[in-house]
């Protein structure tokens, strides 16, 4: 029997770090299915999702949590699917502005009133061309249930922006994942 297997990982980035977690997965008869990683102020961040037959759970568990000694932090659960969900609409949303406290806070609030999941966040800051001051850019996948007002949703998103002083657009996107 197979079991999926769902696990963070974060330490210290170095060379040969995804390598060492590669390795270890293939050596447990581990296919490795998907995953997020990223390099985050020095710090090596991810998340992955591995399938392995269930007699070798346990080794590769205790394999990847004896990574502690290199440094690296492995949290594991198992992937236990919900109940499979109607397909909900699937938007972006971008944001660009002048970077201040805050503007994660006030848009995740917004969208968790509105009932819309963010499947995938992406934030950076960066300087700005011209001006030389801190822009904030950030981008989510977001997923919007039916009963949801998207445009009481956007008027909010927009006063948001407003007082904030940022731009933001939101569009429905055509799922990849494919209905």
């Amino acid at each position: 029997m197979q079991r999926l297997l769902v696990m963070t990982v974060l330490g210290q980035d170095r060379p040969g770090l995804v390598s060492s977690l590669a390795d270890l997965v293939a050596e447990h008869g581990g296919n490795w299915l998907e995953s997020r990683m990223s390099r985050l102020g020095g710090q090596f961040a991810g998340i992955l999702r591995v399938e392995v037959r269930s007699e070798k759970e346990l080794p590769l568990v205790a394999a990847l949590k004896n990574l502690g000694s290199q440094g690296l932090a492995v949290v594991v659960h198992p992937d236990q699917p919900g109940p499979v969900a109607q397909p909900t609409p699937v938007s972006l949303l971008e944001i660009v502005g002048q970077d201040r406290p805050g503007i994660v806070r006030q848009i995740s609030q917004a969208l968790a009133n509105h009932g819309v999941n963010v499947e995938e966040l992406n934030t950076g800051c960066a300087s700005a061309a011209m001006s030389g001051e801190t822009l904030f850019k950030a981008s989510a996948r977001l997923s919007i249930p039916p009963a949801c007002n998207t445009a009481e949703l956007r008027r909010e998103l927009e006063r948001i922006a407003a007082d904030l002083i940022v731009e933001i657009s939101l569009a429905e996107i055509q799922d990849k994942e494919g209905a």
